[in-house]
């Protein structure tokens, strides 16, 4: 609130205008903490909360608060804060329990406190300030309570009745996960955020467990479907359980199970039972002077923070807008949504990645410790490489000297960072990690390659690349996306690729690969001026093909291929090869993704055929494989193949990961090298959850279980991603696109940035004098405090009866 906002408001007081009649739905943390801010930041409001329950009952055990929530709560309501603070288990790392080792990061800072003391502080707070808290009330409904109050505020949980009672109005999505979970305690106090990943005969158990008091921790066991079903867990949630019965059949096997990490002491229960977890979503949070908050609203996974610190942030972000102006209801809480959404969509971003990344742990149970580790703590992409090494360096530094020993002999140097680590893909080396990524640049005239691109690509070898890879170009003229795209089918277009591919040879140690591939269905096109596909040429154009005559979009059916015709096609990329390896390339790579030719191939909702190349996937695989042969026979053996897929179509029916791992496979087993794992682009109706390194969990899972070289690509643009996506296995290589576009010496930057200078981030002779990072603007500061500042140590461990001790102190 601005000063003048507040001096507005004193106005309104002044002048004894009549101020809010405020009902609260829900009497847990959050619905407490907004009463109670709502209250406090006015005394006349008259402030009801309805809670169900008696005051002394709750369900769950402790709640875990970030620093940066603790610091809202300090400057909202101090009284709060002071009462919380002295009830607070303090620490700052997190230890992960995996294969026999702990491993241990630190400087993350973490708070926690039990439920029930939380309630009873926020109760003992509305009674001081005359909120009017009625226990074991049912509140009447949320419509009926709007006829007669200015505002109504549902807090009543992820199962929202009030939601429930309006759909129309606030759109909600419920997206029930598969993993089984269940909220315990125990009486062995941990003094660390602790993960423990068990490898059980019946599937890997994964427990997330943190002090929340002198006595007790909080202690919640999570597992896949396959793994709950294996053990017999299914057996005993089947029996019917009545409100606040816990199913310790259930506990007794988990006791059992996890014994080695309980070391004698007891799992405790406060109606413990099998939970899936539901992410909610609304698309409106707002009904009128109806307002939906904390889990009623949305929920985040509970691996990345609490419902409650998302709940009680809720609440100081309503009592806010709010006080800017409380008299008119409807703007306050369009604000409070316009602010508050953003920052709820992003938790549940990081949260839905942590959630897929535990759904989906079978797949990284088996990588050495300190790359699991490593991978664990990273999984919301969230926490980074960078992030991480701020926090805790010697962590990061201790992980970089195992990723550089755990590499191949293929260098003496050890690089400062994973991605300034070499690589080798067949016979060829690449002196780094990173890749240029194919970039159209429609600027061929008859498939002959110009200027444009010799730019593109010997910039990017410039910037320190490692491989960079010219954009897409055709086997055939029909193969052709545009009038403008290159191509590999004719003399003078080999001479235009020498050309380029001499110029990087001779002034960089940058490899040069070419991605060959044939347009189908997406052919005779404009060139794209908005998105990625250009209108169709029509009768200046030329016959567009693919397996069935199923269009892209808005643009012509194409005509379905004969069987006889595949072998013309597959011959087509051979001879492409061919020339390829004439041109210089080092490096070669298919397109088999993006709805072009092989992708509709490979993809049901496009390939519908009845014969031989269509229906399974091993008869969709069929023509790319036959492809993928006559070109690794053109091809030198020693040099690298490489092929493009769309790992997931994104669109119901199509192509899915476990799809995509067969696809790998079979490409693997035809003598592929290396898969360059992208994403859809089949369907023109396709909804990809676009984010930052969106596709990198696809290339992750091929990896791990392919056991193929990966490059991830989408929407990294970052030195800090690169590294965290190397040192977590989730790729080999990183392939950055748009940024490269942005900055060609993105790497050479990167380098720079540390201030190395190795050969995996080599400066070019014309650049070298440039090699340095350029002087800034800045001054001296001088020295103005008697004691300098005090060394923050990072490894702080929760002890009862002290707020934390350090590492060294245990």
């Amino acid at each position: 609130m601005t000063s003048q906002e507040a001096t507005a408001r004193s106005a309104r007081v002044d002048a004894g205008l009549p101020s809010l009649k405020i009902a609260v739905i829900g009497g847990g943390p959050g619905g407490l903490y907004f009463a109670a801010l709502a209250k406090q930041l006015d005394p006349r409001r008259e402030v009801t909360a309805f809670e169900r329950n008696a005051a002394d009952m709750t369900f769950g055990f402790g709640v875990v608060f970030s620093d940066e929530t603790l610091d809202g709560i300090t400057a909202a309501d101090p009284a709060i804060f002071a009462e919380m603070e002295a009830q607070f288990a303090r620490w700052s790392d997190i230890d992960i329990h995996y294969r026999g080792q702990v491993l241990t990061s630190g400087g993350h800072g973490f708070a926690a406190i039990e439920r029930r003391t939380l309630l009873n502080i926020l109760q003992t707070r509305c009674a001081q300030l005359g909120v009017d808290v009625r226990y074991e009330t049912i509140a009447p409904a949320a419509e009926e309570l709007a006829r007669t109050h200015d505002l109504v505020v549902a807090a009543d949980g992820v199962n929202s009745v009030t939601r429930k009672a309006r759909p129309e109005a606030y759109g909600p999505d419920l997206d029930v996960r598969n993993c089984r979970y269940m909220w315990l305690a125990t009486d062995k106090i941990f003094d660390a955020f602790t993960f423990i990943v068990a490898e059980t005969a019946f599937g890997p158990i994964q427990v997330h467990a943190y002090p929340f008091s002198s006595e007790r921790s909080t202690f919640i066991v999570e597992m896949s479907e396959k793994t709950w079903c294996n053990a017999g867990f299914d057996t005993f949630a089947a029996e019917e359980l009545t409100v606040g019965q816990s199913d310790t059949k259930s506990v007794e096997l988990c006791a059992g199970l996890l014994g080695e990490h309980l070391e004698g002491h007891q799992l405790l229960t406060n109606n413990s039972r099998w939970i899936q977890f539901s992410t909610v979503r609304n698309t409106s949070w707002r009904d009128g002077n109806i307002v939906l908050l904390g889990d009623a609203a949305h929920t985040a996974h509970f691996s990345i923070g609490s419902g409650t610190k998302l709940a009680m942030e809720d609440s100081l972000a309503l009592a806010a807008s709010l006080t800017v102006d409380d008299r008119d209801v409807a703007q306050a809480l369009l604000r409070y949504e316009q602010e508050r959404r953003p920052v709820v969509e992003s938790t549940q971003r990081a949260a839905q990645a942590s959630l897929e990344w535990f759904e989906s742990i079978e797949h990284s149970v088996g990588q050495e410790p300190p790359q699991f580790g490593f991978n664990l703590l990273t999984r919301s992409r969230r926490v980074t490489y960078n992030n991480l090494r701020d926090r805790d360096p010697e962590y990061i530094d201790t992980l970089n000297d195992w990723y550089h020993r755990a590499q191949p002999a293929d260098s003496t140097e050890q690089p400062p960072r994973p991605m300034f680590e070499p690589y080798r893909i067949a016979n060829t080396r690449l002196k780094n990690r990173i890749v240029a990524a194919p970039v159209a640049t429609y600027s061929a005239t008859d498939g002959i390659v110009g200027d444009a691109e010799l730019a593109r690509l010997a910039g990017a070898a410039l910037g320190g690349a490692g491989l960079v890879m010219t954009g897409m170009t055709a086997v055939s003229a029909a193969g052709r996306v545009t009038p403008a795209c290159a191509g590999l089918y004719a003399p003078e277009q080999i001479f235009a690729y020498r050309r380029i591919a001499n110029l990087v040879h001779n002034n960089t140690t940058a490899a040069i690969g070419v991605q060959l591939n044939h347009s189908g269905r997406k052919g005779a096109t404009t060139v794209p001026t908005a998105g990625t596909v250009g209108t169709s040429l029509g009768d200046k154009g030329w016959e567009t093909v693919g397996p069935s005559p199923i269009a892209f979009g808005d643009l012509p059916a194409p005509r379905e291929l004969d069987a006889s015709e595949l072998e013309g096609i597959a011959e087509d990329f051979a001879r492409a090869a061919r020339a390829a390896d004439t041109a210089g390339f080092d490096v070669l790579e298919i397109q088999a993704g993006h709805g072009f030719l092989l992708s509709t191939f490979l993809s049901p909702l496009t390939n519908q055929r009845t014969d031989d190349f269509g229906g399974s996937l091993r008869n969709r695989l069929r023509f790319p494989l036959q492809v993928i042969d006559a070109v690794r026979v053109a091809w030198p053996k020693g040099k690298a193949l490489l092929v493009r897929i769309s790992a997931v179509d994104w669109h119901p029916g199509g192509t899915t990961i476990d799809d995509a791992v067969a696809i790998a496979r079979a490409f693997a087993e035809h003598g592929v090298d290396a898969i360059d794992v992208s994403s859809g682009e089949v369907v023109a109706d396709e909804r990809p959850e676009y984010g930052r390194g969106y596709q990198t969990p696809f290339a992750e899972r091929i990896r791990a279980d392919v056991g193929i070289t990966t490059i991830a690509v989408g929407a990294i643009s970052s030195d800090d991603d690169a590294n965290s996506i190397l040192l977590a296995g989730r790729a080999d290589l990183i392939a950055i696109g748009r940024a490269h576009l942005h900055n060609p010496a993105w790497t050479l930057h990167a380098a720079a940035e540390i201030g190395y200078r190795g050969a995996g981030g080599q400066w070019p002779t014309l650049y070298a004098a440039g090699s340095a990072k350029p002087p800034t603007a800045g001054r001296a500061r001088p020295q103005l405090a008697l004691f300098g500042e005090t060394e923050h140590d990072i490894h702080q461990r929760w002890r009862p009866g002290a707020s934390a001790v350090t590492e060294a102190a245990r």
